[in-house]
């Protein structure tokens, strides 16, 4: 089986915010001019690039539009639903339910695909705040750049 994400974003909780200007949405939603987008604000279909790894927690990603190369695209964004913070399992619920929806959004099974997934979920101090949303990222394992959106592409 293939191996999880190399990286997983360990936290959409309070952490350090540096916002430059927020990123620039078209009518139908779509980003169209890059900037801070909230990591609260995710939404499906959303690009980004790496965020400072040096950070453990993080509230901001920097956006995209797709059609410029970028290192993410979002393809879930779900809430967790259990009554109380999973402790060590969220990484590994998280994980699996987005590959759970990783073929619905790619057009190809996770297994298969030469994308791998990236998830972002809740740190116990913004599940404390009422933060139960997961964001499924994809990403080329090759360290490639994506270009365009990878909905449906069968990558």
């Amino acid at each position: 089986m293939k191996k999880f994400a190399a990286y997983v974003i360990a936290a959409l909780g309070f952490g350090i915010y540096g916002v430059v200007t927020d990123v620039d949405r078209d009518d139908s939603g779509a980003i169209v001019g890059q900037g801070s987008l909230d990591a609260f604000e995710v939404r499906l279909g959303d690009c980004f690039n790496d965020p400072d790894f040096e950070a453990d927690e993080f509230s901001s990603l920097p956006g995209i539009p797709c059609t410029e190369p970028h290192d993410n695209e979002a393809f879930a964004v779900f809430d967790l639903t259990m009554s109380s913070y999973p402790d060590y399992d969220i990484a590994e619920i998280s994980e699996a339910s987005c590959v759970d929806r990783f073929e619905a959004y790619v057009g190809r099974d996770y297994e298969s695909s030469s994308l791998d997934v990236v998830t972002m979920y809740p740190s116990p101090e913004s599940w404390a705040q009422d933060d139960r949303e997961v964001v499924c990222a994809l990403y080329d394992m090759s360290g490639a750049k994506l270009v365009g959106s990878v909905k449906g592409r069968s990558l």
